[in-house]
């Protein structure tokens, strides 16, 4: 009888195992052919700072099975954050969905990684609100690795997450800052 109940345990770890796989999209981000063959211009430095004060510090308190981006992006929108650092995040996750660049020359390519099946640790984030737009990246962990990137929707809260914005005061100019034709 322990051995029977050994091999149906043991079949249904491989079941569940097989059924939940992590899925991995290829996608081209070409903006243009012009803008990607676009060369450095020297009228755009090489790097810049940007000045800027925080305001107020935002902390945003999630609870399970939501979608983490989607709760971000509400939340910047009902609080009304225009320009903001992502400063923190910690948590669990039910699920994942993110991606990471997977070339060096442009245009840009992106892998996309999915997997609503998988658990993890929700490490850290880090990132910004730029002109009222999330530019979030994660990083994950599990018993075998740590991993993220570019957070996407369908990353699911497990027992809660908390993230922490510190919202910048008016004045602090980001509209190049991730913008990949600004060069």
């Amino acid at each position: 009888m322990k051995l029977f109940t050994a091999v149906c345990a043991l079949s249904l770890f491989s079941l569940s195992s097989i059924l939940a796989v992590e899925t991995r999209t290829e996608i081209t981000r070409t903006t243009t052919p012009a803008e990607d063959a676009k060369p450095n211009s020297s009228a755009v430095p090489d790097v810049y700072a940007i000045d800027g004060k925080f305001e107020r510090v935002v902390i945003l308190r999630f609870k399970y099975d939501t979608d983490l981006l989607g709760g971000m992006e509400r939340m910047v929108k009902e609080q009304k954050i225009r320009n903001a650092v992502i400063l923190s995040a910690v948590g669990s996750l039910r699920g994942y969905h993110f991606h990471t660049v997977s070339n060096r020359t442009l245009p840009s390519k992106n892998i996309f990684v999915k997997d609503p099946e998988a658990p993890a640790d929700l490490v850290s984030m880090n990132g910004y609100v730029i002109d009222g737009v999330l530019h979030a990246h994660i990083t994950m962990a599990n018993p075998d690795r740590a991993f993220g990137g570019h957070l996407e929707s369908g990353t699911t809260v497990f027992t809660f997450a908390i993230v922490t914005l510190g919202v910048l005061a008016e004045g602090a100019d980001l509209r190049h800052a991730d913008d990949k034709n600004y060069r």
